[in-house]
């Protein structure tokens, strides 16, 4: 039998307070303002809880009002993955873009302007940066969410990221720890497997997130990958040995440990949630993921009633819970004075996107962009003078790009070039179906990932074979032999992504 040193209200509380759900609606409803009354210290917002920047800023003014010192988390690496500006796309280049660029003052102030813009809308916890570094061309979720395979540069732009976001105010979440860099497998849909040695481990995944704890990282998240030479039986998150052994202990880390999402299937198709959240908790993590996909009370009170029945059955410590929880409340405290210290800088001004504001500090992610694009021309390259067919090949987006979001260049290209128009081509397309859509009209074919979908290289060698002055953007990670009248390689397929190749295909 467990003997219990609080009361069961300071119990249920410890349990919330670990929590980090999602829900759904564009306002709170009242369960969730209600569980924060009872405890909750987190909440976790997602593309569809947004409109605009005075509707976010509105929707965590409604939160606060039942907590002040409340963590509102956001999943905002930009880039790819935007939840800010789900609908719209970007204003921002993901991390393969800055590691393109490799300028460390610039990757700090696109960072420092992200969390600028999610401070004003009333966030202060950004999951966010991914310091994975990409070894595995064939890696189905990082990719471009990777300032890219060189440890080195990851380890220095993972800490220039980290030192402008919470410059502004906002804690930074490095994630995905120990490193999802090296897998094949998505974890939102099976459990990963790096089958590599503790040397090469130290070498290469955890430098990144050394200089991330050198750099002051307020959070970090465990992945749900499994390492054998760390642990053989249980994937990261669920591991005391590595994220109490390794990351507390031999890497020397005292901040919040964030979990991912545990409803990702590595986790809810193994051991499911309730019981995946105990053994998160008992092997170290502070803070739970939990609403991408569950997003309701139901969920929250499950994994509170599974915390709390596990104290009780002995499965886990009390004071490994009441230290999570006071771990979170630690980061709570440290974010209110970090808002109150920032300069909050542009008001949010009615009628405007979350990513829209004014002055020239809100180019830089534009100009980042510009700057990370790789134009390839051939000898008779011209700038088109005329409205082009945009061809874009779609591959299966990885879940954590939300397919709300826009990506291609098309509006970009019909900005500059009225009159142009397009198409999406899918894995039962070829160049036969553009031609037949595009006429007479030059052709710009448009990537993601080539090197990782054969069908869309045959495609392409097609296309080119038949008309051999099509243009070739290249939105993913450019593995491929760039090729055609003119390639260019954005490093990502962020709105300014677009925008900078459009200008380079306009001659602007």
């Amino acid at each position: 039998m467990t003997t219990m040193t609080t009361g069961s209200a300071t119990l249920t509380r410890d349990a919330l307070a670990v929590l980090q759900p999602g829900f759904v609606g564009t306002t709170a409803p009242d369960w969730l303002l209600r569980r924060i009354g009872e405890g909750l210290a987190s909440v976790g917002l997602f593309g569809r809880n947004i409109v605009s920047a005075p509707q976010v800023a509105a929707l965590t003014a409604q939160l606060r009002a039942e907590r002040d010192d409340l963590l509102v988390a956001i999943d905002e690496e930009g880039g790819d993955v935007t939840r800010i500006e789900v609908r719209t796309g970007s204003s921002f280049p993901g991390n393969l873009a800055l590691g393109a660029v490799d300028d460390l003052d610039l990757t700090r102030e696109v960072a420092r302007e992200l969390g600028r813009r999610l401070a004003a809308c009333g966030v202060n916890l950004n999951w966010a940066p991914s310091a994975d570094v990409n070894s595995n061309p064939d890696n189905p979720i990082i990719g471009v969410r990777a300032f890219g395979a060189d440890t080195d540069l990851v380890a220095r732009h993972t800490a220039a990221y980290i030192e402008g976001l919470q410059a502004a105010g906002v804690a930074a979440c490095t994630k995905h720890f120990p490193g999802h860099g090296d897998t094949n497998v998505d974890s939102h849909h099976a459990m990963p497997r790096i089958d590599v040695d503790l040397d090469t481990l130290h070498r290469r995944e955890l430098v990144p997130f050394r200089a991330a704890i050198a750099a002051g990282s307020k959070s970090v998240m465990s992945a749900h990958i499994l390492l054998p030479a760390l642990d053989p039986a249980r994937p990261a998150t669920l591991s005391p040995r590595i994220l109490t052994g390794l990351l507390r202990e031999e890497l020397g880390y005292d901040g919040l440990i964030v979990s991912d999402a545990v409803e990702m299937q590595a986790i809810a198709g193994t051991v499911g949630i309730e019981r995946g959240s105990v053994l998160a908790i008992a092997a170290g993590a502070d803070a739970l993921c939990v609403g991408g996909g569950l997003a309701d009370e139901g969920t929250v009170l499950r994994l509170r009633d599974a915390l709390v029945q596990a104290v009780r059955d002995g499965e886990l410590a009390e004071e490994r819970l009441a230290d999570a929880a006071a771990r979170v409340r630690a980061l709570a405290a440290w974010a209110q004075g970090a808002r109150a210290e920032a300069t909050p800088g542009a008001a949010v001004q009615e009628g405007t996107a979350p990513g829209a504001t004014t002055g020239i500090a809100s180019d830089i992610g534009l100009v980042a962009a510009r700057r990370a694009a790789r134009i390839t021309a051939a000898p008779s390259w011209r700038p088109l003078e005329s409205a082009p067919y945009v061809a874009t090949f779609t591959p299966v987006m990885n879940i954590a790009v939300s397919s709300e979001t826009p990506w291609s260049i098309g509006a970009e290209l019909a900005e500059l070039l009225p009159g142009t128009e397009g198409g999406t081509f899918g894995t039962d397309s070829g160049a036969a179906e553009v031609l037949a859509a595009a006429g007479e009209r030059r052709v710009v074919a448009v990537v993601r990932d080539e090197h990782r979908h054969p069908w869309m290289a045959a495609a392409l060698d097609a296309l080119l074979a038949a008309r051999p002055d099509t243009v070739v953007v290249e939105m993913g990670v450019p593995r491929a032999t760039a090729r055609g009248a003119l390639h260019i390689a954005t490093h990502g397929a962020a709105r300014v992504c677009g925008r900078a190749a459009a200008e380079a295909i306009a001659g602007v």
